[in-house]
């Protein structure tokens, strides 16, 4: 019988257990690399970098160009209203 045949409850045992630590194996990764990027917001704060604006220009060039126009004339639309 294979493996992931066995069954209890008729759950392939073998292939929950499987997909559980595949999960839990890359939520340490994402926990490791969240660290390492934590270094590397420190390292540029420490060379001067303001840390809030490098997360925005992260942000932004997520963005496709025509979004970040869009809310780039809004803001200024924005600015002007409020007189700023």
């Amino acid at each position: 019988m294979d493996s992931e045949t066995v069954t209890t409850g008729g759950i392939a045992a073998d292939r929950l257990r499987s997909i559980i630590e595949r999960v839990e194996r890359l939520e340490e990764e994402r926990k490791a690399l969240g660290g390492d990027i934590r270094d590397i917001f420190s390292e540029a704060k420490s060379a001067g970098f303001d840390v809030k604006v490098i997360k925005q220009i992260i942000k932004l060039r997520k963005q496709e160009p025509a979004e970040v126009e869009e809310q780039e004339t809004l803001l200024d639309i924005y600015r002007r209203a409020l007189g700023m």
